[in-house]
């Protein structure tokens, strides 16, 4: 059984082979490549049962779901067969490196840099608030390859850049208020050699690539959103049942009861909506506004439950030996990454028109 540390602010390597030897890393891979060749509904699994632990473990995640996928949809042959079946055992763990201290939300504007140079990009540029930056060992990069692009959107490409490349370092791992067993780090690029066929797809492509795959991202945070406020109930209920004050069990009190009943409503909301999406995106349809729309309402809704949930548990709901505890200071960052939650309320007035 391996542990996730707190302290060290890192998931063992020793956790991510063993989900390799397990199968559950990258299901969806094709079996040429050392995967299972499943769909979709298989990560699911897999993400609810990973966040049914804690949400310290968005890393696996974000591996499985995110960034493999890239290289699974736009890499060649060659790429696939070079990186996909040390993916699938973990002895590769990847990274997408999109955000830069300047450079967010708003991905067309960012800086880092990939100028061509014979058979080379040399890559100059910083990226931060990585999830398993000091792990990766293959990180997807957003870089401008035309910095000069009259839309600054159709200058962007994505590189595959490997740990150990002259140029390519990793900084510190940064103090974050919650997640604390995800490794986050910032990559430092400085005349970074990258071979030209570690290119991912077509030059001037890469925005586009993301936006591609922005819908799953989007939607696998809400499916770990969803999980925890399930498990912050189940929690919280069995805690007011065995907790008593002035004589009774507080689940005994209507104010316990009212709020468990609104917490177990919005829930199953969330849960309905989710599970169709779910169906949809599996089936290859567009629902990037719905997505969108679950995004921040699921993330949104599973904030609120963390400090009801800690409410109800009262002074022991602060003690860090609570799982309650931790779920209040990792929940918060969901309605924050993949694009926070005031990004997904512009998508969805743009797709209704507005």
């Amino acid at each position: 059984m391996f542990f996730v540390s707190e302290k060290d602010h890192l998931i063992p390597l020793e956790f991510w082979r063993k989900l390799g030897e397990m199968g559950y890393l990258c299901p969806q891979v094709e079996e040429q490549y050392g995967g299972l060749g499943l769909d979709f509904s298989f990560g699911v699994t897999i993400q609810e049962e990973l966040e049914r632990v804690g949400s310290s473990l968005i890393g696996v995640g974000l591996h499985n779901d995110i960034v493999v996928p890239y290289i699974e949809a736009y890499g060649s042959n060659e790429q696939k067969s070079r990186w996909l079946p040390k993916c699938v055992t973990g002895e590769y763990i990847t990274a997408i490196a999109m955000t830069e201290p300047g450079a967010g939300s708003d991905l067309a504007n960012l800086q880092t840099t990939a100028i061509r140079d014979g058979d080379h990009y040399i890559v100059n540029g910083q990226k931060t608030f990585i999830t398993n930056g000091i792990h990766t060992n293959l990180a997807v990069v957003a870089v401008k390859t035309n910095p000069q692009a009259e839309k600054k959107h159709r200058g962007i490409s994505l590189l595959v850049i490997e740990d150990g490349t002259p140029g390519f370092t990793k900084g510190r791992k940064l103090e974050k208020v919650g997640m604390h067993a995800q490794d986050t780090a910032e990559l430092y690029f400085e005349d970074c050699r990258v071979p030209v066929e570690n290119l991912l797809g077509e030059e001037g492509k890469g925005f586009i690539y993301m936006m591609e795959k922005l819908q799953q991202e989007r939607l696998a945070v809400a499916i770990a959103a969803q999980t925890a406020a399930e498990d912050m109930l189940a929690l919280t209920i069995d805690y007011v049942k065995s907790r008593e004050a002035f004589g009774k069990s507080i689940s005994d009190f209507q104010n316990t009861q009212f709020k468990i009943a609104e917490m177990a409503t919005k829930i199953e909301l969330g849960k309905s909506f989710l599970e169709t999406l779910i169906e949809e995106h599996i089936a290859g349809n567009d629902v990037v506004t719905k997505v969108s729309m679950a995004k921040y309402w699921i993330t949104e809704n599973a904030r609120e439950l963390a400090i009801q949930c800690m409410q109800l548990h009262g002074g022991y709901g602060y003690m860090e030996e609570y799982k309650i505890a931790r779920r209040y200071r990792d929940i918060p960052v969901m309605s924050i990454y993949a694009g926070t939650n005031e990004v997904m309320k512009v998508i969805i007035a743009k797709n209704l028109g507005l």
